[in-house]
């Protein structure tokens, strides 16, 4: 009687033993079920013994579809030569390995699986039983890791200067043009470097960085300018871009920065600002040309005004040897005027005819308003043709270089006065000046000849482009160029109702209040 009892208790022991294996291969087998992952078991020579739910979401398979279909059938070619050069190692040695290779779905297109395996061995005999393995779809990440090589490639072979900086200004990597430009060893400064950043940037460039770029780039997210890095042969003129890195993982406080060689295109904006310098001067050369007559009526006032009061001083010593010398003030007080007048009026048309770079600075409009209508004064007079002044009161300071503009007025002023030439109702020129803005005031000169034809108008301020049989076509091309080198701008101004041209210059304030 007791042993059987001993052997029912024996019996449901076993029952319930097997009840919690069937229970725990029951949610073993769930858990495999659920997983994104696939699942599967296979024999020696890569036959599907089990696959799990998975296979239907990663491959378009059902399970049971694939239990008898070889794996190794649906390798891609070029992955499978690789597993099968393996496997001999794998199954009688490590027994456990991880591989990444392509693998076919139902509809014909190849995923990309990384794979983890390890065989199963009977304990007695040591006879391979099957081989357990856990594959998940890395297409993505590879996508993505080529496109991280692709980018590096890239990075590594632009002749742009690419630097990687750390939160605590030390450059971590540069790329092949960087690193021969900063003549540093191709792995040193690449990637395990502890370079400090101003080993790449002039002091000057590095205290731009520290005091205005890594705080815009810490609050916008990048910044843009151009800095100066260190060079072979001195100082590199760069356009840097800097940026913060965003991507997901990436370091808080590393930054970005792209600098490309701007050298060659500041050497040619030097060269052709003296181009246009040149050019300029020789316009104003030429321009003196045309008003020669009016130089030689502004030297012939002062020196004849000159010669008649030392004539007349003469003529009283003759007549009066004994003649005290303060009856002879006035005639030397007048001849000392005249010499002013007549040292400033130099002064002028050399500054007019001097060669120089174009500097903008704080001048009264309307004080280089009349210098230029001074010199185009005896023209007007010789023609007939009336030069008016319509200017604003309280006119502020404006942003330009005298000369220059100068030149400006007088091209536009002589344009208008050629414009007006044998024409009987064309007998007045106007120039005008307007505050139109906080910032800016625009200047006019309005003629009332035939007018700019509108298939010229696009053309006006070509280099070149004349009307004139024998104009050069150059002043307006040059004033175009002087008016934008002050921050300005010069245009013709469209008026279909009337004849006549008006131009217009725009030229910005000096900041603050100003007054005339």
């Amino acid at each position: 009687m007791d042993e059987t009892l001993r052997l029912q208790a024996r019996v449901a022991e076993l029952e319930a033993r097997n009840a919690a294996l069937e229970a725990e291969k029951a949610h073993y087998r769930w858990l495999a079920d659920s997983t994104t992952d696939l699942i599967s078991r296979h024999a020696r020579d890569g036959t599907f013994l089990y696959a799990s739910q998975a296979a239907r979401a990663l491959l378009g398979y059902e399970p049971d579809a694939l239990i008898g279909v070889c794996a190794y059938d649906l390798f891609h070619p070029a992955d499978l030569s690789d597993l099968l050069n393996k496997s001999p190692r794998v199954y009688y040695h490590d027994g456990f390995y991880q591989q990444t290779y392509r693998f076919r779905a139902r509809d014909g297109h190849y995923v990309w699986f990384e794979t983890t395996s390890r065989t199963r061995r009977d304990p007695a005999t040591g006879e391979l039983i099957d081989i357990l393995c856990v594959s998940r779809d890395v297409s993505r990440r590879i996508r993505i890791e080529a496109h991280r090589e692709r980018l590096a490639r890239v990075v590594e072979s632009t002749t742009d200067y690419v630097l990687f900086v750390d939160g605590h200004e030390r450059i971590f990597y540069s790329n092949e043009a960087a690193r021969r430009l900063l003549s540093r060893p191709s792995r040193r400064f690449r990637e395990d470097s502890e370079a400090p950043l101003d080993q790449a940037y002039t002091p000057e460039a590095l205290a731009i960085l520290r005091e205005v770029v890594l705080p815009a780039v810490a609050r916008y997210g990048s910044w843009s300018g151009e800095l100066e890095m260190h060079g072979p042969n001195g100082p590199v003129p760069v356009l840097s871009v800097v940026m913060a890195h965003s991507a997901p993982g990436a370091e808080p406080d590393h930054l970005s920065l792209l600098n490309r060689d701007i050298g060659l295109r500041k050497a040619a904006e030097a060269q052709e600002r003296r181009h246009q310098e040149q050019i300029a001067h020789a316009n104003r050369l030429a321009t003196t040309g045309e008003l020669a007559s009016n130089i030689a009526h502004e030297l012939n006032q002062p020196l004849g005004a000159i010669a008649n009061y030392a004539s007349g001083a003469l003529m009283q010593l003759a007549a009066d040897p004994p003649r005290s010398a303060d009856e002879l003030r006035l005639p030397l007080t007048r001849i000392n005027e005249q010499v002013q007048r007549l040292a400033e009026r130099l002064r002028h048309i050399r500054t007019f005819v001097r060669k120089g770079q174009t500097r903008p600075r704080p001048v009264m409009l309307h004080e280089v308003i009349d210098a230029a209508c001074r010199l185009c004064e005896w023209q007007y007079q010789q023609t007939g043709v009336a030069l008016e002044h319509d200017l604003q009161d309280g006119l502020p300071r404006v942003l330009a270089d005298p000369v220059a503009l100068e030149q400006v007025l007088v091209n536009l002023l002589l344009n208008a006065l050629e414009a007006s030439r044998g024409r009987p109702d064309d007998d007045r020129v106007t120039i005008r000046a307007r505050r139109t803005g906080s910032r800016e005031v625009v200047f006019t000169v309005t003629d009332r000849g035939p007018g700019v034809p509108t298939a010229a108008r696009e053309l006006i301020f070509t280099p070149f482009h004349t009307s004139r049989p024998e104009g050069l076509g150059m002043g307006l091309a040059i004033s175009h160029s002087l008016m934008e080198a002050m921050g300005g701008d010069l245009q013709l101004l469209s008026d279909d109702s009337a004849d006549g041209a008006t131009f217009a210059g725009t030229l910005l304030c000096e900041p603050g209040p100003s007054i005339r």
